[in-house]
Formats: structure tokens, sequence, C-alpha cells
């Protein structure tokens, strides 16, 4: 427990500091000292293969060398320069290190002369004796008396290797994240800094893939789904040592589901809460039903930023290279810089429930002091309905409890503009209930199991568990198709949306419509463009603006609830029905909420999109052709008749490629010939060099070979 305990709080301090260290302005690497390792090359993206994750590198200038192996007589700038380059070296080679020894020059200032960088291997573990009738917790020690060092010493302005040892006594491993994390100052001592890297991915491999580590099911796994389904998309990214780091998959349904509804999406990486789950990690949203869908799974065994690249660039790539408007996630500094490489355009918020869940442990003590500190914060997070009445209440929570000290909450409240919605209504993030919240991966597996499992059985269960929710959409589609909703006034309005909503989105905007009758509305401004004061009483300090244009029949609200969910709030509703309006525009009826969320007129709505991007490589075709043939499956399997349509209609469409592939050859033929060979003048007047068929055509189907095969090669 007490470990626990210790883990618990060495999580938390890094949590706050890298929270308190955010800038929303600067990316992690600008205007700070830590160093970030970048992919040597760019990662690659596609459906079926395996990608060789390449050696980080040192973040340096434009046209500084590779970074070299050290050597006797290398010069740094400074000793923190020297740091940075041994991290970098131990990263490359897979072993984590630590500064083993320093010292100071004699006299009153004790300026530093001398730093030793020793593998975290070095030395003997000796055990201590301890008095009589006292127990101590035994302690794994991972020194080996491993001899490899690098010392530095001072010589004027200049540091000088003066002792180097390159040689190790052990395995190297992967990555070092020790390394990584001490390198961003998140591990400060010594004693933090015992945690092996190469042991805890050794130990989030053996979760995933069992004791031996053997990725080799997981891919007999994938073969077996693009076996049965071809727009079935995966991929899977090594160390050098060719061992799985990270893999990705994403099946036909959930591809086609970010199609309707990927405009939100939530990162869930809670696998991190149970000690016994695996490294699983899913891209998920929520349908026109609220219910929760997936667009998208990976097993993270490696968390650099490099990774997180690596992994979002796949994503992007699965499901068609249109990113999302919004994305939730833990907050975790690589993975923060991560996104805003890939996804530079997205509006990045961290999960308030996981915010809200720490400062359950953070604050254990303040909480046991006093009971109703945790219902009036959450409260305060969760109810609070304008950016004015958060903050007062925060200020109040502060003074009442006397928590003007504690870093925790001083450092929630520096980055609020992170996490509090209040701060991103303009942005659309699904969400129709403050208390609206997803089942996260934690959630699913302590359903279903209590231990750890084999991989095998969880993908079972997963795929189980997903089926079940492919047949609760369903029935509420039958729901909403079938059966009508019980209004509870005559306005037209409540009428008109109980035709367009689907059932449960519908009961959302009811009760915000019925709220809306509860308002003061007062008009403070003339015009055709006028504006309107709307509060619940005269004296509520949460008063709204709402804007509202007679000509267009449109509005817009200071709180900025339609940006943010998606639905009309309560007070532009009452605005319109002070000015009589009877019908609402069509732009205030989202189609992703509507019951026919799902159904187009056209094959692909991002056709011109993606056009130029399909064009690139046969990688991109094939992924742009699988989602328009997944949305012909969709609507060819809803009866027979129209399976029997669709079967036809397929075969001509195929007959119809054959056939234009055919003739594309004998263009193909052609254009080799004429480019391929030198033709005289007068003999191409003549056609007598066209007169033997089998001239240069022989080369040609290898050709294409070659290039098919350089589109998958990675």
């Amino acid at each position: 427990m007490e470990n626990t305990r210790a883990e618990g709080d060495d999580l938390m301090e890094d949590y706050v500091e890298c929270l308190m260290s955010l800038d929303t302005n600067t990316r992690p690497g600008e205007n700070d000292n830590t160093i970030l390792p970048v992919p040597a090359e760019e990662p690659t993206s596609i459906p079926v293969g395996i990608t060789e994750q390449p050696p980080t590198k040192k973040i340096a200038p434009v046209g500084t060398e590779e970074p070299k192996e050290p050597t006797l007589g290398m010069e740094f700038e400074s000793d923190e320069a020297a740091k940075a380059f041994y991290n970098d070296y131990a990263r490359r080679l897979g072993f984590p290190f630590r500064v083993g020894r320093s010292r100071r020059s004699k006299g009153v200032e004790e300026v530093l002369i001398m730093k030793r960088f020793v593998c975290s291997k070095e030395g003997i573990y000796r055990k201590k004796p301890s008095g009589e009738g006292t127990r101590k917790r035994e302690r794994i020690s991972m020194r080996e008396g491993c001899k490899a060092m690098m010392e530095v010493i001072r010589d004027s302005d200049r540091w000088v290797v003066s002792k180097l040892e390159t040689a190790h006594n052990h395995h190297l491993g992967t990555s070092s994240r020790v390394g990584y994390l001490r390198a961003r100052g998140f591990i400060d001592t010594c004693d933090k800094a015992r945690i092996v890297a190469s042991d805890a991915m050794t130990l989030l491999r053996q979760n995933a893939f069992g004791e031996r580590g053997d990725a080799q099911g997981l891919v007999d796994y994938f073969k077996r789904m693009q076996a049965e389904n071809p727009a079935f998309f995966y991929a899977i990214q090594v160390d050098s040592n060719s061992c799985v780091t990270n893999s990705f998959w994403a099946d036909a349904k959930a591809r086609s589901a970010y199609n309707y509804f990927g405009d939100a999406v939530t990162f869930d990486t809670t696998y991190k809460k149970n000690k016994y789950m695996m490294p699983f990690v899913t891209f998920s949203g929520v349908n026109h039903h609220l219910q929760p869908v997936i667009f998208g799974c990976a097993l993270l065994i490696d968390e650099t930023e490099y990774s997180f690249i690596w992994l979002f660039e796949t994503w992007l790539a699965a499901m068609g290279g249109r990113p999302p408007v919004s994305l939730v996630t833990d907050q975790n500094r690589a993975m923060t810089a991560a996104i805003a490489k890939v996804f530079p355009n997205t509006r990045h918020r961290f999960c308030k429930w996981l915010i809200l869940s720490r400062s359950k442990q953070k604050l254990a003590h303040v909480y046991s002091a006093h009971p109703t500190l945790r219902g009036e914060l959450e409260k305060c997070v969760i109810e609070s309905e304008t950016v004015q009445a958060f903050e007062m209440a925060w200020a109040s929570i502060i003074d009442k409890y006397d928590l003007r000290k504690n870093t925790w909450l001083q450092a929630l409240f520096n980055i609020r503009h992170r996490w509090i919605p209040l701060y991103l209504k303009d942005t659309f993030f699904a969400e129709l209930s403050p208390t609206q919240k997803l089942e996260t991966t934690n959630d699913f597996y302590k359903k279903y199991f209590n231990t750890k499992t084999a991989l095998k059985v969880f993908l079972t269960q997963f795929e189980l568990a997903m089926a079940s929710r492919y047949e609760d959409e369903a029935q509420a589609d039958a729901d909403t198709m079938c059966t009508k909703p019980v209004l509870k006034t005559a306005s037209p309005i409540e009428k008109q949306a109980a035709t367009i909503y689907t059932r449960v989105v519908f009961n959302k905007f009811q009760q915000e419509f019925v709220e809306s009758l509860g308002y003061n509305v007062y008009k403070i401004k003339d015009g055709t463009v006028s504006k309107f004061s709307v509060a619940r009483d005269e004296d509520s300090l949460e008063t709204f603006i709402v804007t509202y244009n007679s000509t267009k029949k449109t509005a817009t609200c200071t709180c900025r609830n339609f940006e943010f969910s998606g639905i009309l709030c309560q007070h532009i509703l009452g605005v319109f029905l002070m000015v009589d309006l009877h019908m609402l525009p069509e732009e205030y009826f989202l189609k992703r909420w509507t019951r026919h969320a799902k159904s187009c007129a056209i094959l692909d709505e991002h056709s011109v999109e993606l056009q130029s991007s399909s064009q690139e490589s046969i990688t991109s075709r094939y992924n742009d052709l699988c989602r328009d043939a997944i949305k012909c499956a969709e609507k060819g399997a809803t009866s027979i008749e129209i399976y029997k349509a669709a079967k036809d209609v397929f075969q001509k469409a195929f007959t119809d490629i054959i056939a234009f592939e055919k003739n594309a050859g004998r263009g193909a033929q052609r254009d080799a010939i004429n480019i391929n060979e030198e033709i005289a003048i007068d003999d191409a007047m003549n056609g007598q060099a066209l007169q033997d068929p089998e001239r240069k055509w022989n080369c040609l189907p290898e050709e294409i070979q070659d290039c098919n095969l350089q589109e998958h090669v990675i």
C-alpha cells in the first residue's frame, strides 16, 4: 500500500509539473532546455505492414551532423550539453543512465568541475543491515556491476570527455523511457530513476503479449481479420531490434463510423489506471444516439513523442486523412507535442473527468478534512454556466478551505483554458450535457476481467462487446423510426424537432426547449440585427446575450452552446419564442444528431477533398475505394431486394473495371514503346517501328510489379 501511494504521488508530481510548464503558444522544445527526440525520417502509414522505428536524433540547428559516438577529448559547451548528448546516445543504444558522480572545486564558490554519467546498472547492490525486530520490504536492485560511463571535466569555458567506457556487461534493450523522462525534468532524483525503462516496457509487452512477449498472435489476428474483410486496416511499428513497439488497427465499421461521427474524438489511455490491463488505447466518439463508437484501437508499448506521431498519422491515414474538429485526451507532454504536429488545426482539450479523478488522489488529505470540498469542486467545474460564475465559485472554494498554497489546484487553474469546457465553447465537442461521460477502456476491462488476461481472450471479448454495441445502435434506430416521442407543448418547433432528431437527442432538445419557457427575455437593441438579454431572474449573475437576425432568422448566444454541442440552447429558443418564430432553419439541425445521420445522396461527401490525395499512391486509392465499398455494403444489406440489386450493380461495375483495365493496358503498352525506343521519323510515318507487338511489352508487367512493390515497402 505504501509503495502504491508513493508511486501515485510521483505521478501526481510529474503531472503537475507538466501542467505548470505548458504554454498554449509554445510547443515543447521551444524556449526551454528540454531535449525532445525527433524521428530520423518521416513515418510511413500503410494499411498492412511493419514500420521500423528509427533511432531518435538530438534536436540541433539545420546543418548539424548526425549524433556521434562519444570519444575521448570530445568537447561540449556545458555539463548539461554533455548530459543531453549522453541521453541521446543512451536512448539510441537502449540503456538507462544516471549521474554517478560529480565534484566541485574547493574554496568559497565551489564550482562544479566534474560530472560522470554511468549506466544505471553500474555498481553492486549491498543489502543494508536492519535492526532486530524491524522488517523492511525487499527492493529489487537493477545494478549488475556495469562499467559503461562517460566522465566530463571543466576546462576553462568548455567541458571535455576525460574518461570513457562504452562496453556494457548486460543486454541492451529498447529506448529508455527513464532517460526520456529525466531529460524533461520529470525525474529529479536517483531514487525515481531506479525505474528502468526497458523493464517498464518489458512489463507492458508482457501484459500485451504474455510472458514471452510474443507478438505473433497479434499479427495472426490482423491477417485473419483482413482475410475476412479487406477493408480492415492495420499497421505495426518495430524498433531497431525488430521488437513490436506499437500497433494499430481499425475494422470496416470503425472506419465507416468515422465518416459520420468523427468530428469529435476522444483518445482513451485509461489503461494506465489498471496495473493488470494491457496498454490498449482507443480512438472513440459518440453516434447520433449518444452511444460510444470506436474509430480505431492500438497497443501502445512505447510512449515517446515519435511513437505518438506514428500512431496519430497512421490513424489519420486509416480515416481518410480528415482530422477531427476536436480531440480530448489525458494530459501527457509527449502526446501533446505530437498532437500539435499531426493535428495543428484540431482543438485539443484535456479530459475533465481524468483530472477530477486525479484530484481525488492528490487532495485525499484535504477531502478527508473537509468532506464537502469534493462535491463543491466538481459542481464548480461541471455546473457553472459562465466563465465569470466558474471563476467566482473557484475563488470562493479556495478561500473557504484556505487552499491558496495548494500547488495542485493552482496548476489546474493556470491551465483552465485547456480542460474547463466553458473556455472551449467556440469549438464542437459533441457534448449535449455537462455530465456526459463515455465508457472508458478501463471501465470495459473491469467489467469483464479482474486480473491479467491473454491478448487473444481480450480481443475476443472486445469483439463481442463491439457487436453488442452495433446491436444497440440498430435497436435505437428502430425505436426512433417506429415510435413517437411524447410532446410537452403545442409548439410547432418542438414538433419539428421530434421528426428530425433521434429519440435521445430530441430528449435533450426538449429539455432545453422546456427550460427556455422559464427565462426572462428583454430586448436591449432594436434593428434588423437586434440583441436580447436572457436570464432566469432579474438578479441572476448568469445573464446571456442573444443576437438575432430577423432577415435570416438566425441567432447566436454568448453561451456558445450550439457551437459546442450542436443543439440550440434554451436562451436562443427563448428568443425564438418571443419573436414568434414557428419553424427552425435547417442549419440548426446538425446532421450527425438526426435520424438520417448515416444517409447521404452521394457516395462520398468528401470526394473533392480526397481526390488529390487519393492519386498519390496505391495505398491512398485502395483506402478511398474501400470506404466507398463499405458504404455500398451498408446500404445493400438492409433487405433481400436491395442486396440482390447491389450484387448486380457490383458485378456490372467489376466487369466495367476489367474492360477499362484492358484498354488502359494497351495504352500503357504504346506509352512504353514510345518512351523507351528511339523511332526514326520516317519509320514512324510508315508504321514500321510498331510492327513487332512483343517489343518492350515483356518488361512492362515487371515494371508495374516493381512500382506496386515500392508502394508497400516500408
